[in-house]
């Protein structure tokens, strides 16, 4: 399990985050983009003038539905046709945007519907909840990123073994994007004590959309309306995380990794390795990862295919991919029985 921040270490990141942040509510074609990859935005009482993120430029090629690769090679090569190209369609735009900055930089531009949820109130509700809960409860891992941030809670109180001594616990991890990659997700979580390796059963999240009303409507509703709107979502989120923890999905879960222990590796290891990365979608370098643990933990069968796979994700630099890495374990726990045929026999 990738490490991340401590719980400290998040906290004032966010406060620090809370305190750059700033969100505009504009008509689209108000802003305007530079030639220099910059973006200028027009607002009653000054201009602003902001570099994009990686992210904020993708989404302004999938709104205007110009080719990534080609809107990445004019960002490179032809910043001029671009921003010919971007300012066409911003001034062809009749819609209002949420405009989302940190820091100086323009990292969102989200429809005027997204509902700003930012990571501190997921925290500090996650934070009260799980205080309820009881002792047992722990932040094993926490980040956050350009994309999301992660809190990757375990219940100490709920444990199984998958066989003598080696055992598990369950729990959750959620989810929640600021720049329109997503709703806040909370998936089941397995922690395998043995190896501090982490499960994620990507395929029983629940999730929470991030779409609501709209901020600059506002005056159509009364004051204690809008309170409601919100205390509503937020009660819909705190049961979204008194239910995360489910014994009967970590039941199954164990049982399923129980056996994957029989579902032995009868060909050549290294081929093995070289079908599931393609099947689960590991690169070559994630690759090379898992087949030295995969040889280095001598399990040849499913169960330490998945562990290879999960265990991979400490190499990764970037938390985000880590995190997708460790949901990848479900897949291969999961395959097909015709695809693990194919991985168990590859020679």
């Amino acid at each position: 399990m990738k490490t991340g921040r401590t719980l400290e270490e998040l906290a004032r990141e966010l406060l620090d985050q809370q305190e750059s942040k700033r969100d505009f509510h504009a008509q689209t074609k108000t802003l305007n983009m530079l030639p220099t990859g910059q973006f200028r935005l027009e607002t009653k009482d000054e201009e602003i003038l902001m570099p994009a993120t990686a992210h904020a430029h993708a989404q302004m090629a999938s709104k205007f539905n110009i080719p990534k690769v080609y809107y990445d090679r004019m960002l490179k090569n032809s910043p001029q046709l671009l921003s010919q190209n971007v300012n066409h369609w911003l001034g062809q735009s009749e819609d209002t945007s949420l405009i989302r900055s940190l820091r100086g930089q323009m990292r969102a531009v989200l429809s005027n519907r997204y509902r700003i949820v930012d990571h501190h109130d997921i925290l500090a509700i996650v934070l009260q909840e799980l205080q309820e809960m009881g002792d047992g409860m722990k932040i094993a891992s926490c980040q956050v990123t350009d994309s999301r941030m992660y809190l990757k809670v375990i219940n100490t109180n709920i444990e199984e073994a998958i066989s003598v001594g080696d055992l598990c616990q369950a729990g959750f991890v959620l989810s929640n994007s600021e720049v329109g990659l997503g709703a806040i997700s909370i998936e089941p979580f397995v922690l395998r004590l043995a190896c501090l390796n982490g499960l994620i059963l990507k395929d029983r999240r629940q999730r929470k959309n991030h779409v609501g009303r709209v901020s600059e409507n506002n005056d159509l509703y009364a004051i204690d309306t809008l309170q409601a709107i919100d205390d509503a979502f937020k009660l819909q989120l705190r049961d979204l995380v008194r239910n995360a923890v489910s014994i009967t999905t970590f039941r199954e879960a164990v049982e399923d990794l129980q056996l994957s222990q029989t579902s032995l590796i009868t060909g050549n290891p290294v081929k093995a390795v070289e079908v599931t990365a393609k099947v689960i979608g590991l690169n070559e370098r994630e690759s090379g990862s898992v087949l030295s643990h995969l040889i280095r933990s001598g399990d040849l069968s499913k169960f330490g295919m998945l562990n290879a796979v999960t265990r991979s994700a400490e190499d990764v630099e970037h938390y985000d991919r880590a995190t997708e890495i460790e949901r990848l374990g479900s897949d291969v726990l999961y395959l097909p029985s015709t695809i693990w045929r194919e991985v168990a026999t590859a020679s």
